[in-house]
């Protein structure tokens, strides 16, 4: 007859209950009980995943765009000096907003469109065409531009334009420094000036740029990639030049 002892060794194995023997020595070792015993050490923590080891390890592109936004936002809130009534040089604001005027679509389109109309020689009429043409092209490529990368106006910008337009919410890029670009270099290509009027003219693009940043309207950035658009968007004009010959039909309007 067999003992108590050997049957309970054959069921479960060296006295340990059937149970225990289904588990495997490894899955032992690695239980909680196991990994952390008292007294000792805590377990390491698990390797953050994938995403987060970017975040925290952003590329030196990241790193450089970061800095320069941080860069251009302090030193556009450092320049708005006129930004307001109680700004550092707000007795100047309204000599500013006068520069925002004069560097504003509303009055260059009108103005132009007047001129077109009571213009009776055809050089003048050529040369005014294209010029109405290239507002009218600026004005269509700034709205695209600001609707694309819906850039925010600068927290200090007090809205009390002359005239907006549903993307004048948008900062980037600055239509009045496009503007401003475009046309200096359209006055100095097609009107012959004497060499102060030409400094003249040059001196005023340069301020209708630095305007919108102490007023506030704009960031450093804005402006500056505003005046290079506008200088480019010069020459995107000159290939298109309208003639009499390339537009027979738009002259022969005109001309009536």
């Amino acid at each position: 007859m067999p003992s108590p002892r050997s049957s309970r060794e054959r069921r479960g194995g060296g006295g340990r209950p059937e149970f225990l023997s289904l588990v495997s020595p490894r899955a032992a070792a690695e239980s909680p009980s196991r990994r952390r015993e008292p007294g000792g050490p805590p377990p390491p923590p698990p390797p953050p995943p994938e995403e987060d080891c970017m975040k925290l390890n952003p590329s030196f592109v990241g790193i450089a765009l970061r800095s320069l936004l941080a860069i251009d936002l302090w030193a556009s809130k450092r320049l708005g000096v006129c930004a307001a009534e109680g700004s550092a040089w707000g007795s100047a604001r309204p000599l500013m907003k006068v520069v925002e005027v004069s560097g504003h679509g509303l009055p260059w389109l009108l103005g132009t469109f007047c001129g077109l109309c009571r213009s009776h020689s055809s050089a003048t009429r050529e040369v005014l065409l294209n010029l109405l043409f290239a507002l009218l092209l600026d004005l269509v490529l700034v709205a695209v531009v600001k609707g694309l990368v819906k850039r925010r106006r600068p927290t200090h910008n007090k809205m009390d334009m002359f005239v907006t337009i549903s993307v004048d919410k948008y900062s980037f890029p600055s239509g009045h420094a496009t503007r401003a670009a475009l046309v200096c270099r359209f006055v100095l290509h097609h009107l012959v000036l004497a060499v102060p009027l030409r400094v003249l003219v040059v001196l005023w693009a340069l301020i209708v740029g630095i305007s919108r940043v102490m007023l506030g309207r704009h960031n450093v950035t804005d402006v500056l990639f505003g005046l290079l658009l506008g200088y480019a968007l010069y020459s995107v004009v000159e290939y298109c030049w309208l003639s009499p010959l390339s537009a027979p039909a738009l002259f022969a309007l005109w001309s009536h």
